[in-house]
Formats: structure tokens, C-alpha cells, sequence
């Protein structure tokens, strides 16, 4: 079974971390991403850079989600949430394991910890 991830902050960082993963072929589960942008922009970002180009991958935005397809097949599913406080966030209701934590913001440990809360 898959290691269930999100990322905190989907800017630069956190958008090159989920491209890796997704080139690379790992096992883990990305199931959401957390930013304050919507999810047509980042689906948007995440589709085209200027430093590493097109992503080889079909990517979509529908409502609060980046649907990303091979070959017309569904290859993954990342909810988008816009909530500005990590203590807040759904984690344990979406069996989150690890959060990458991609913001800048939350740099002490108490402030990092908040994740935990949620």
C-alpha cells in the first residue's frame, strides 16, 4: 500500500517535488495539495515550466481537483484545498502520512507542528 502524501504549498518547491515523484514512477500516493491559488492556475503551473518544460502528462483541473492522465488514463488524483491555517486541515480524515511542508511560511517547529494537529 501506497504512502499517502500531500504538500503544503504548491509554488516551485512543491510543484518540482510532485513532478519528480510522478517522472520517476514512485509508489507513493499524492492525495492533495494545499494553496491558496485555484485549481485551474495550478493545474496550469503544474502542466508548463519554463525551466523543465511541458510535463509529460495530460493534466486537468475540475472543481477543487488536478486530474493528471497517461494516455487517457487516470494516473492520479490530488484534491486542492485553500485553507491558510495548517491546524485546520483535513489530514487525519484523508489518512495523510507524511505532509511536505512547502510554503516558507512555517519554518519553527511549532508552527511545522501544527500538521500534526491536524
Amino acid at each position: 500500500m501506497a504512502m499517502k502524501v500531500a504538500i503544503n504549498g504548491f509554488g516551485r518547491i512543491g510543484r518540482l517535488l510532485y513532478r519528480a515523484a510522478l517522472e520517476t514512477g514512485t509508489d507513493i500516493d499524492f492525495v492533495a495539495v494545499n494553496d491558496l491559488t485555484d485549481a485551474k492556475t495550478l493545474a496550469h503551473l503544474l502542466q508548463y515550466d519554463t525551466c523543465h518544460g511541458r510535463l509529460p502528462f495530460d493534466v486537468e483541473a475540475k472543481e477543487n481537483t488536478i486530474i493528471i492522465k497517461k494516455d487517457g488514463e487516470v494516473k492520479q488524483e490530488l484534491q486542492v484545498l485553500s485553507e491558510p491555517d495548517p491546524a485546520k486541515l483535513p489530514w487525519k480524515d484523508m489518512d495523510v502520512y507524511l505532509v511536505v511542508e512547502s510554503t516558507g511560511r512555517f519554518r519553527k517547529r511549532e508552527d511545522a507542528a501544527k500538521h500534526l494537529q491536524a
